[in-house]
């Protein structure tokens, strides 16, 4: 079968790999839709730390159970199916408290050292794999990961119902974290966006309310909003995000910023505003959930897919991620 491979940091290819067999407590998944992720542009350039090389990265996928192993229970061949690709030890410190995914052994499907989607199959644990409804296609089934990891956010975040939020970032997380806001009930969401076509990408989306500074947004929410999400990745957006928070209101850190990098804050200011910062990390109990949002219909899917490509134009779906094109990007390895 054909699956992209990182050799190593920089090393991408696409080639003849040998057919998965499962393990026992294994489902071989062919895969129907893998979309491409921010992570997966740090594998190839040897920026994500957790992986072991060399890899077939893809953890945002769908597709059709075609084998079991001897030990599964809950999966038959033909089921279709979403993959949660956490790989959590369930043993450690963090596991016994609830908290696998800041497992002290944290693993991932396509991130860490288990084989991902970007291949025409690809064997996964049992527990990974999530029924997806009938009317869900494939496309879809590969936004569940990434709307997962916005289903923990706001599980993190707990807003209430008619709080106002502020989205840093018109990108395929900040359109995601946006319409899950719109639907638990905001009051108003605003978005910021340095890139004129992005700001327009969310207008399409329905929100009205879109600028590329605070002080264009600023009017909707004078004394600051509710919710704060930095979605971008950008530690100084971090870092500036504060100032748009409401006194005891609340800034969620969900884009991923470089490890190291620091961002300074005004210690006086959260202390005497009773503000609070979070971090969101990737997924916990939030797999199933985000199947249920995205089939209440909570995300617009049509519109956050833009291309899909081939297996052997892998790299031509990276270029077009680098370049900002479009939303998501997704992988048909039965094309």
């Amino acid at each position: 079968m054909r699956a992209v491979i990182v050799e190593q940091p920089g090393v991408v290819r696409v080639d003849d790999v040998p057919e998965p067999d499962p393990g026992p407590k294994d489902v071989v998944v062919r895969v129907g839709a893998c979309g491409i992720c921010g992570t997966d542009i740090h594998i190839i350039d040897g920026e994500f730390p957790p992986t072991q090389y060399p890899i077939v990265p893809g953890h945002e996928f769908g597709g059709t159970v075609v084998a079991v192993g001897e030990q599964v229970v809950e999966v038959e061949p033909g089921d279709r199916v979403g993959v949660d690709p956490t790989l959590n030890c369930g043993e450690c410190y963090f596991c016994q408290r609830g908290r696998g995914n800041l497992c002290e052994r944290w693993n991932g499907i396509g991130v860490g050292s288990h084989p991902g989607g970007f291949a025409e199959c690809v064997a996964v644990p049992e527990r990974s794999v999530y029924p997806i409804p009938a009317s869900m296609d494939f496309r879809t089934a590969a936004l569940i990961e990434p709307v997962s990891c916005v289903v923990h956010g706001f599980h993190v975040l707990n807003p209430q119902v008619g709080e106002t939020y502020l989205i840093y970032g018109a990108g395929p997380m900040g359109l995601q974290n946006a319409q899950l806001a719109r639907f638990n009930g905001a009051s108003v969401v605003a978005i910021l966006d340095i890139n004129p076509s992005r700001q327009e990408i969310a207008r399409s989306f329905g929100f009205e309310v879109v600028g590329a500074s605070l002080d264009d947004v600023r009017h909707v929410a004078p004394r600051g909003f509710d919710n704060v999400i930095e979605a971008t990745g950008r530690t100084k957006v971090a870092e500036l995000a504060i100032d748009a928070v409401i006194r005891r209101g609340k800034l969620l850190l969900f884009g991923v910023c470089p490890p190291g990098e620091k961002a300074g804050y005004d210690a006086f200011k959260i202390y005497n505003e009773e503000i609070s910062i979070f971090g969101s990390m990737a997924v916990l109990n939030s797999y199933g959930p985000a199947i249920d949002v995205i089939a209440a219909g909570a995300v617009d899917t049509e519109k956050m897919v833009t291309h899909t490509l081939p297996l052997d134009r892998f790299h031509d779906a990276v270029e077009l991620f680098r370049q900002g094109a479009g939303l998501k990007i997704q992988i048909d390895p039965s094309a």
